[in-house]
C-alpha cells in the first residue's frame, strides 16, 4: 500500500539516476527544515531503507572539530524517520516516541545513517490501527567505525481519533 510519501519517492526514480540524490534531499529538507539548515543529504529511499549523509562541515561541527551530537541525532532521526514513514499509512501519523544516543567514541569525518525496516515491521505498520516498534539505524564514520549506538523508537496513530 502506497502513501503520499512513497509516491513521490517512486515518481523521483523514474528520472534521470544523476538527479535522484538532489531531488529526494530537496523532498525531505522542503519539510525538515533543520536538515536543510545542516545540509544533511539523502542518498537512497526505499520502503526497506534509507541512507543518509552529514558532512563535518563548520555548520554542524562541536568545539573539538567533529561532528556536533545534534547532527549525529539528526542523521539518525531522519534516516529512521523517512523509512518509516514510507509505511505509514497516509491516515495515520508517524510520531518519535524516544531516541537514545550512546557516544562510544569519537567521530572522525563525514557520518552516515542507514536505517532499515524488516518484512514483519512493514506488516506490523501496515495492519495495526497504533503501535511503535525500534528502527534499527546504524550510524557510522569515515573510518569506518559505529562511534554511535542508537535506538529511534516510532509510532504510529490514527489522524482522526474513533
Amino acid at each position: 500500500m502506497a502513501n503520499k510519501l512513497s509516491k513521490l519517492v517512486s515518481k523521483v526514480y523514474k528520472l534521470p539516476k544523476s538527479t535522484h540524490e538532489f531531488l529526494l534531499t530537496k523532498l525531505f529538507t522542503s519539510q525538515v527544515k533543520f536538515a536543510a539548515t545542516a545540509k544533511l543529504k539523502v542518498n537512497k529511499i526505499s520502503n526497506q531503507q534509507v541512507v543518509v549523509t552529514l558532512a563535518n562541515k563548520k555548520r554542524v561541527q562541536n568545539h573539538i572539530g567533529g561532528i556536533h551530537a545534534v547532527g549525529a541525532g539528526l542523521a539518525a532521526e531522519s534516516a529512521s524517520g523517512i523509512v518509516f514513514g514510507m509505511n505509514v499509512p497516509d491516515s495515520h501519523l508517524p510520531l518519535l516516541k524516544s531516541m537514545t544516543l550512546e557516544y562510544n567514541k569519537r567521530m572522525q569525518g563525514d557520518i552516515t545513517a542507514t536505517a532499515s525496516l524488516s518484512e514483519q515491521d512493514i506488516a506490523l505498520i501496515t495492519s495495526q490501527e497504533k503501535g511503535d516498534l525500534v528502527v534499527p539505524v546504524t550510524l557510522s564514520d569515515e573510518s569506518g567505525d559505529s562511534p554511535i549506538s542508537c535506538e529511534m523508537r516510532w509510532a504510529w496513530v490514527a489522524k482522526k481519533r474513533h
